[in-house]
């Protein structure tokens, strides 16, 4: 068995993710329809300012 360099995971390169701010995609009231492989999905902002994505 071979040593192992461990790096922790502050320090590990971990690509950027893309950042959207749901009020952006829900321009007009209070939900916005998404697509993925021809299926709708409806992403919806509560009036708790939760978030919920159902099919």
């Amino acid at each position: 068995m071979g040593l192992q360099s461990v790096v922790p995971t502050s320090q590990a390169s971990t690509p950027k993710l893309p950042k959207y701010d749901a009020r952006d995609l829900i321009t007009h009231g209070e939900q916005a329809n998404i697509i993925l492989d021809d299926q709708v999905y409806v992403l919806r902002i509560t009036r708790a300012g939760k978030l919920i994505l159902t099919k």
